[in-house]
């Protein structure tokens, strides 16, 4: 039987929305939820984006409070988590998500668009900011998400 899944997944530019929509096509009887920041906690231009991302990350700015709807995580089996992947880390707002979620006993799984090659440390620094979930993978696109669904 498959998993009670969720996807929940934060877009700057819309490629992680298209992913996600994409993984909500494949896998039936889910739900998915938009992660948003307040209105002004990032720039439209990528680079200065990624230099408030890293002001964060190194602890000189708060991390961004995750905005999404009330949810009980523990009424599902499975949390898909998508982000973008910013220095090689998951975008700011899912270190947030992740201490949101912090008292969910399902799985979690990661699935990360990324425009360059600067991503392999995206999963351990996922499993870090998620430390206490019980992660199960993490993967640049939807290959193993039917997997995780299972």
């Amino acid at each position: 039987m498959a998993k009670k899944t969720l996807i929940l997944y934060y877009s700057w530019s819309g490629n992680t929305k298209k992913m996600a929509e994409k993984i909500n096509g494949e896998i039936a009887g889910n739900d998915i939820e938009e992660v948003t920041v307040a209105d002004g906690t990032f720039d439209s231009d990528m680079y200065k984006t990624n230099d408030i991302a890293l002001d964060q990350i190194q602890g000189k700015e708060e991390f961004p409070e995750a905005q999404v709807i009330d949810i009980d995580f523990n009424k599902y089996d499975l949390i898909l988590v998508g982000s973008p992947v910013w220095s090689g880390y998951p975008a700011t707002p899912i270190k947030s998500l992740l201490e949101k979620m912090k008292n969910y006993k399902g799985e979690v799984a990661s699935f990360f668009t990324s425009a360059g090659t600067n991503h392999k440390a995206y999963a351990s620094h996922f499993k870090e900011w998620g430390n206490g979930l019980n992660i199960i993978g993490v993967a640049r696109d939807d290959s193993e998400v039917s997997d995780w669904v299972k």
